[in-house]
């Protein structure tokens, strides 16, 4: 896992576990989207992965009407950081991409 429930929902400041099911199911696909649109697999070691996940995930949380699209307020931050996993890193031991 790149995030935690506990990391996710401290950057949403949720406080409550009424939306567990709902965030990580987000946090999932957040990590999926991350890995569809690299190639690379990533874990927690990878704060750019981190802040990649956190950001979609508030995202998606927040706009929710809009679940598996990219709003347009944070879409260049989501395309700068996808460039930089796609090309400055190198896919991790046992990743089979």
């Amino acid at each position: 896992m790149i995030i935690s429930l506990d990391e996710a929902k401290e950057w949403l400041r949720v406080d409550h576990n009424d939306e567990d099911n709902m965030i990580q199911m987000l946090i999932k696909a957040a990590e999926k989207y991350l890995k569809n649109a690299t190639g690379n697999t990533f874990d927690s070691s990878n704060e750019l992965a981190q802040l990649f996940c956190l950001v979609l995930v508030a995202d998606w949380y927040e706009n929710r009407e809009m679940i598996g699209k990219v709003s347009d307020k944070i879409r260049h931050t989501v395309d700068s950081i996808l460039a930089q996993l796609s090309y400055c890193y190198e896919p991790q031991e046992g990743d089979t991409s």
